[in-house]
């Protein structure tokens, strides 16, 4: 496979790699051994359902219902696209016997639409509104998995792992807040082998795309309304935008102590900030209190509290979208929010310390992850020019003469003496 996140490539027999995944299939539910013919994302997401003791011939459960199930839908975040799930999906679902699916970040179904005879078929594996789907629930599944590893994937027949759905194939996207980078659910299209088809996962990947889109131009909640916006990735002046909407330019000290508050919304004493910013220790409490006593005036008086030092009101903070993906283990979205290190040109010891942390956590996973593209991304921006551990990983998976020449590059300039170099590890790995 030259992707491994489509299912079945043009030119291959669908019914010679039904059998060879049913094989498959029986092999792992009887011993736990995954044969070598199944893509790393469905071995991944067998090995995930088998941990959380899924059985291969459970069914799923409703777990909304009715009036339950109709408050759920109203008031969740998708319901404001549904209208565009339906223009761009609807007719493709129906012409093509296909059924058009929207799930939230919890795998359960939200809305199930398309051909009646093929509801019909998928209301008897209760592929229902109601129903949960989570990988944990119903084993490797696309609305399902989709939502746990937070990427468009495709599911094609036995490489389901409950044996009641292995006649079906789907693909299906995660669906994200473009304001907060939160998991909002996935948007799903199931159907019989006629979408195990590249085509399926890029359509699915331009629907979600399109609804995020669609979300981000639609006026926020009237919840968000009230939080501040705090912008400080990439940038050594952070961009503050207020409740009511209006931007301030921050100077690099009040980035700090904004930064800072941010994330401390149980406040900080004026010792605790005094430390946290300064390095040199003679610098004054009263130093600080007139540093603050500007800010103050820059916010507006309701807006920074003492006693200990605080925000009035919620913030959200583009750096804290970034851990928050992370931590949930959405590297992709992640990686899109990242605009570069926190305040890179800050030397306030708390920053420092949040920008390493948050740099390296991410470097992390993205060697984790083992995306090409993402890898490419990090290693062509200002901030990853000189990673020789990502440039290296990207040598791995990409070995094209330019990330070669790199590679040599840096090892020439970062290897220490007498230590082999990365360019000539990578030359001695074995070659498929």
């Amino acid at each position: 496979m030259t992707d491994p996140w489509v299912a079945l490539e043009p030119g291959t027999d669908p019914s010679e790699r039904v059998r060879i995944l049913r094989r498959a299939h029986e092999t792992f539910t009887a011993g736990g051994t995954v044969s070598r013919p199944v893509r790393s994302v469905v071995a991944d997401s067998w090995r995930r359902s088998a941990g959380a003791r899924v059985s291969p011939d459970a069914s799923a459960s409703v777990e909304l219902s009715d009036g339950d199930l109709g408050t759920y839908r109203s008031e969740h975040p998708l319901a404001r696209v549904m209208p565009l799930f339906r223009e761009l999906m609807g007719t493709f679902a129906q012409d093509g016997q296909h059924l058009l699916a929207v799930c939230d970040a919890h795998g359960r179904l939200l809305w199930v639409e398309g051909d009646a005879t093929t509801r019909r078929l998928a209301d008897r594996m209760n592929f229902v509104p109601g129903a949960r789907w989570s990988e944990t629930a119903m084993g490797t599944n696309a609305p399902g998995t989709a939502v746990a590893v937070d990427r468009p994937v495709q599911v094609f027949a036995a490489e389901h792992f409950i044996r009641e759905v292995q006649p079906w194939t789907c693909a299906a996207a995660p669906v994200h807040d473009p304001r907060s980078g939160r998991l909002l659910g996935a948007v799903d299209i199931t159907g019989g082998d006629g979408l195990a088809h590249p085509h399926s996962l890029a359509f699915v990947q331009a629907v979600a795309r399109a609804a995020e889109s669609q979300l981000a131009l639609l006026a926020p909640p009237p919840s968000e309304t009230d939080s501040l916006r705090l912008t400080a990735l990439g940038r050594d002046e952070a961009l503050l935008v207020t409740c009511a909407g209006r931007k301030i330019r921050l100077s690099r000290r009040h980035s700090e102590i904004l930064v800072l508050l941010a994330r401390h919304p149980e406040g900080l004493t004026g010792d605790e900030l005094l430390c946290a910013l300064y390095e040199d220790e003679s610098v004054t409490p009263v130093t600080l209190r007139a540093e603050l006593a500007r800010l103050r005036r820059v916010l507006g008086p309701d807006v920074l509290s003492s006693r200990p030092y605080r925000l009035t009101a919620p913030v959200e903070t583009d750096f804290g979208t970034v851990e928050r993906r992370l931590g949930s283990g959405a590297v992709t979205a992640a990686a899109s929010a990242f605009g570069g290190p926190l305040l890179p040109g800050s030397q306030a010891p708390a920053v420092v310390r949040v920008r390493r942390r948050l740099s390296d956590e991410m470097r992390a996973a993205l060697i984790a992850r083992g995306d090409p593209d993402l890898l490419a991304d990090w290693a062509h921006a200002p901030w990853g020019e000189e990673d020789l551990d990502v440039w290296r990983t990207l040598a791995t998976l990409r070995p094209t003469p330019p990330v070669l020449a790199r590679l040599r590059e840096l090892d020439a300039e970062q290897a220490a003496p007498g230590t082999p170099s990365a360019y000539a590890t990578y030359l001695q790995r074995p070659r498929p």
